[in-house]
């Protein structure tokens, strides 16, 4: 005889037993080979992006951009140099070159020129690398290739504005104009650290621009999601029910019966 209250036979074959799994565990699915699958990206080759020799000729194909582009705007920055550039005033006084103002700064003036241009040269061509080479993340190479070619351009646009400006021949000027006669001396560094004003201009606006608005990488999954990230699935609403829908029916049966019990009471017992 069997009590009605009593939970179904597990053993029964239409009774699905209820597998015992975590709800919150992530799905585990494998592959034709029985492993579990690897995460996007990963043994598909595209992680590799070519060898290291290609890697390497790719760099240095940027740095050389870079410094070409740096050196060709040096030829710029020498003709805004030599034209904005004050220019130092002398006179002849019988057989010896005088300034014409003794006081003035104009030495001083050219080398702030000569700053300033650097500077607006270094701006502009930091922020023109990061646009063209931000898709890619930028790289050494952009950073290496503004500052050789930010040097590179000052030390051109010192040589070149030189040539630019008043002839070098200060005897020959004076033999021109005559006693008495004025003329402007050529424009010069005094201070030769200005040439740094290009490179460095460049990399401080490269690395701001970097961290404000470079490419970053995704952060990682938190611990709870997984080990490849996936999302935790649902607890499903009938997974005590069968396949056939009786075992999730026995089991309520069961259930009542408990319930039952616990009054006191047997159903169908009076």
């Amino acid at each position: 005889m069997t009590v009605p209250n009593t939970p179904p036979d597990p053993t029964r074959d239409d009774v699905p037993a209820v597998p015992d799994t975590n709800p919150f565990a992530p799905p585990q699915t494998q592959d034709a080979a029985g492993l579990p699958p690897l995460p996007e990206g990963i043994g598909d080759g595209s992680e590799a992006e070519g060898s290291p020799v290609e890697r390497l000729m790719s760099e240095l194909r940027i740095g050389a951009a870079t410094v070409v582009v740096c050196a060709v705007l040096g030829l710029a920055m020498a003709g805004l140099w030599a034209w904005l550039a004050p220019k130092v005033p002398l006179v002849v006084d019988g057989d010896r070159i005088l300034y014409a103002d003794p006081e003035g700064e104009q030495r001083a003036g050219a080398d702030a020129v000569f700053v300033l241009v650097g500077l607006g040269m270094g701006i502009l061509t930091a922020l023109g690398a990061f646009l063209v080479t931000r898709r890619r993340g930028g790289g050494i190479s952009v950073a290496v290739g503004l500052a050789v070619g930010g040097l590179l351009g000052s030390l051109g646009a010192w040589r070149l504005g030189r040539s630019f400006g008043p002839s070098h021949d200060l005897i020959g000027e004076a033999r021109r104009v005559g006693n008495g006669g004025r003329f402007y001396a050529d424009i010069d560094l005094g201070a030769h650290g200005a040439l740094l004003a290009w490179p460095m201009a460049a990399m401080v606006l490269l690395l701001l621009l970097s961290a404000a608005f470079g490419k970053r990488e995704e952060d990682p999954p938190p611990y709870w999601a997984g080990p490849y990230g996936a999302a935790a699935p649902q607890a499903p609403a009938d997974g005590l029910a069968g396949e056939d829908g009786h075992g999730g029916q026995d089991v309520k049966d069961g259930l009542a019966g408990e319930q039952g019990g616990a009054d006191g009471r047997r159903p169908g017992l009076g």
